[in-house]
């Protein structure tokens, strides 16, 4: 579905990815581990246009995303979490979600289109608090109405920036059944994590990011085997 081959990516003059390379199959859940400052938020802000590589390429269901401005990569069928979440304060849970709707694409199973009845049925604390403002929801509140306000735009991959960061650990367990909830409905996931015994209980894959570079690709178990990775790269 997803293909990241040797971007390099800048800040100004300063570079940022050197040669970061992955991929995604349909329906996975990937996650991208790393400490603070490495490229991962980089790495996902290149995908989504915000950030244009200066080489390799980015082709997401064959199509080539560099060059592509981001409502045209979110119109291609690409969503975005981002790690700021912005949602509307003064708005309530069901106006949020109603901005972040758009049609099914075309080509797409209309019966699987995101509603706010599927919303509800999928995350029914947001139906409950739904005429609450954004500003009154708890951390995982806000965590769960950012993720479904980009559902509501019907992607087929969602890229999801940090999604446990200054969350409480039972709040943490909460947005990551949300996260295999969302995986579990079809939507193919690549999330940025600093949190490694999280994001081990959710992903198929990892890709473990060092200095603007992948260091390590596997699944659970070659990563649980990477002593040296983990002590090196995501261990404190």
């Amino acid at each position: 579905m997803l293909e990241v081959r040797d971007i390099h990516s800048y800040y100004g003059k300063s570079h940022i990815l050197h040669g970061v390379s992955m991929t995604l199959q349909e329906g996975e859940m990937v996650c991208l581990l790393g400490r603070n400052g490495v490229g991962k938020s980089t790495t996902l802000k290149s995908i989504m246009g915000m950030v244009r590589p200066r080489s390799g390429s980015i082709r997401f269901q064959g199509r080539e995303l560099i060059g592509l401005q981001p409502y045209q990569v979110a119109r291609l069928g690409v969503g975005i979490v981002p790690e700021e979440r912005r949602i509307f304060g003064s708005l309530t849970v069901e106006e949020n979600l109603l901005i972040g709707k758009k049609n099914a694409l075309d080509g797409g199973d209309g019966a699987q289109a995101w509603t706010l009845e599927r919303v509800y049925q999928v995350f029914p604390r947001l139906h409950e608090r739904r005429t609450n403002k954004g500003r009154h929801l708890s951390g995982g509140e806000q965590q769960m109405l950012t993720v479904a306000r980009t559902l509501m735009g019907n992607p087929r991959l969602i890229l999801v920036d940090e999604p446990t960061e200054g969350l409480a650990p039972l709040i943490v367990q909460d947005v990551l059944h949300m996260l295999a909830q969302v995986r579990r409905s079809g939507v193919t996931v690549l999330m940025v994590e600093q949190n490694f015994k999280a994001a081990v209980q959710v992903a198929d894959r990892f890709y473990v990011m060092g200095k603007g570079q992948i260091v390590f690709e596997g699944d659970v178990d070659a990563l649980l085997a990477a002593d040296e990775v983990r002590k090196t790269y995501l261990e404190v």
